[in-house]
């Protein structure tokens, strides 16, 4: 499950939820998960940016892990610590995302913000499943996901 906080159109929300649960499905997560993303104007995000990773400008999402030193898929049995009892949902973490970011990106691609969150909500999801690209390989392996993803949902380029 996604939580999504913060003012937005009922018709995005949607597209964010659908991102969301293809993401998991192309990770084959059974166990359920909970995410929490948070909408945040652009100042917000750049005061986030900056005091968590040094980094003093506006951006289009953050992802902040609860689960550390995993890749893919996450079993319950795993992380009896992370389980929120009253739900049985694995706590997987936090996003934090910029709209307004979101929007000039959209235009700056050419493609429609549904796209760009469709893009967002996927990117930051599998950060929270320990997927990075830091490394060209790891670069690679995430961004074929991420394709994937998009592409099964129709949110192409």
């Amino acid at each position: 499950m996604i939580e999504i906080i913060g003012n937005l159109d009922e018709e995005l929300k949607k597209v964010i939820e659908s991102a969301f649960c293809a993401t998991l499905s192309h990770l084959e997560q059974t166990d359920e998960v909970y995410v929490e993303m948070t909408l945040v104007e652009p100042s917000e995000i750049q005061e986030i940016n900056r005091t968590t990773r040094g980094v003093d400008s506006v951006t289009d999402i953050l992802s902040f892990p609860t689960l550390e030193a995993l890749k893919g898929r996450v079993n319950a049995n795993e992380f009896p610590a992370d389980i929120d009892y009253d739900s049985g949902a694995i706590m997987m973490g936090e996003l934090v995302l910029c709209v307004d970011r979101a929007r000039e990106q959209a235009e700056e691609y050419g493609h429609t913000l549904a796209r760009e969150l469709g893009f967002l909500t996927t990117h930051g999801t599998l950060h929270l499943f320990g997927f990075d690209h830091i490394e060209k390989n790891d670069e690679i392996e995430m961004f074929s996901k991420q394709k994937i993803i998009l592409d099964g949902i129709g949110l192409t380029r």
